[in-house]
């Protein structure tokens, strides 16, 4: 009997072990189903996260919004008082606003959006402005107020166009879809090259550029890429390079667009008297000499200095030039701009112009029939004609540096030959 409790025991004890072991196997081969199960559990109860949405930095989830123009004669005041603001709180703003925003400067015909809260107060949480296209001043109504500046994101989209003139280069571009100042664009690379105003018929343009657009609004803003003008039988072309620090335009022999003097100092005109010897004036009922080129154009057009130099004359004359400026270029080349309604801020003799920089605009002072600028061009002392004067480029393409132009200059040539 006692043998038999031994063996017994014995037989309970190999069990204990053999579930032991059983057990353990068990849950080492389980563990990982139990992850698995674990992980599908986690994707599956996933919670998706709402995107938010904001317009000038602020999310339109949580407000009402109203947007609107602003009208001739309001202003701030009538704005904000219009959605319930008391005077203290537009007061309060105003003060705010000094050293970031001028409030008197809020113009008609802009946008502005009104954030207001979702419910039955409507109270005024934000009021923006839009003080360009790309920029808006935001006037935050909430705890302390403040107000402050912002920017919408911007994006530059690549565009590429074939077209022909038929009468004007403004009106081709029309034609094709595309903003006309484009053409103001091109008519400032060429420049120096090709005069725009006597464009024949049939001569081509191909322009591989950028376009700067805001949320989907094209702005007329541009980096032209590459572009190529059919002109009296030749053919120029246009390629940025930048050389010395220095971003010009190129031809494709390597030669600078840019030379000592525009082709013109206006940007768009009609050439209504060229340089004569012996010209009937309008007024004065007789003939006599005329020394420069009149070009017809609107009262305010700005007007350039041909070239780099310095005023050396600046003055009235009322049985002749009205406002006129003088500026010496060189020991050769003086030029002359007469008939100006008034001068641009801070021209006074002795002043250092710049090549392209406005020195004046458009009028009809002096003795004159209607706008228009009288521009002359003297060598050495004496009056020349300022369409045919020579203008030396710019520092072409160095040795050095033309293997790497001549790469970029046959592909952007290939692409514009591409244009369909």
């Amino acid at each position: 009997m006692k043998k038999y409790l031994n063996i017994s025991k014995k037989v309970r004890v190999g069990l204990a072990v053999l579930v032991g072991i059983i057990g353990l196997f068990l849950i080492f081969r389980l563990k990982p189903r139990m992850n698995d199960s674990l992980d599908e559990v986690e994707v599956t109860d996933s919670v998706e996260v709402k995107e938010i949405v904001c317009k000038y930095g602020i999310p339109v989830d949580h407000y009402d919004i109203s947007y609107g123009i602003v009208q001739p004669n309001q202003n701030l005041s009538y704005i904000l008082g219009d959605h319930g603001l008391s005077s203290a709180d537009i007061h309060e703003l105003n003060e705010k606003a000094k050293g970031v925003f001028d409030v008197r400067k809020i113009r008609s015909g802009q946008a502005y959006a009104v954030f207001t809260v979702p419910d039955s107060t409507r109270r005024v949480r934000f009021f923006v402005y839009e003080e360009t296209p790309k920029t808006y001043v935001v006037f935050d109504l909430r705890g302390e107020r403040r107000v402050y500046r912002g920017e919408n994101p911007v994006e530059w989209k690549q565009k590429e166009i074939k077209g022909k003139v038929e009468s004007s280069l403004w009106m081709a571009m029309q034609k094709l879809d595309t903003s006309p100042q484009l053409a103001l664009v091109l008519s400032n690379i060429y420049g120096w090259s090709i005069d725009f105003f006597s464009l024949q018929k049939e001569d081509e343009f191909r322009v591989i550029y950028e376009q700067e657009c805001v949320e989907g609004k094209e702005l007329d803003n541009f980096h032209i890429l590459a572009a190529s003008f059919r002109y009296s039988d030749s053919i120029y072309y246009a390629i940025p390079f930048v050389q010395d620090g220095e971003k010009l335009y190129y031809g494709a022999t390597g030669n600078s667009l840019e030379g000592a003097f525009l082709k013109a100092p206006l940007d768009f005109y009609r050439i209504t008297s060229r340089f004569s010897n012996s010209r009937f004036h309008p007024v004065l009922r007789r003939y006599r000499a005329h020394h420069g080129v009149d070009y017809a154009a609107p009262t305010g057009t700005p007007v350039y200095a041909i070239g780099n130099g310095k005023v050396i004359a600046k003055g009235f004359q009322a049985n002749g030039g009205g406002n006129f400026l003088k500026i010496r270029h060189n020991s050769v080349y003086v030029t002359t701009y007469m008939h100006l309604s008034r001068f641009a801020k801070g021209i006074k003799v002795g002043s250092e112009v710049k090549q392209k920089e406005v020195i004046g605009y458009v009028g009809s002072t002096g003795l004159s029939t209607g706008p228009h600028l009288d521009f002359r061009v003297f060598e050495n002392g004496k009056p020349i004609n300022p369409l045919l004067i020579k203008s030396q480029p710019k520092k072409p393409i160095s040795p050095d540096n033309m293997s790497q132009f001549v790469v970029l200059r046959d592909s952007l040539i290939n692409r514009l030959s591409a244009i369909n």
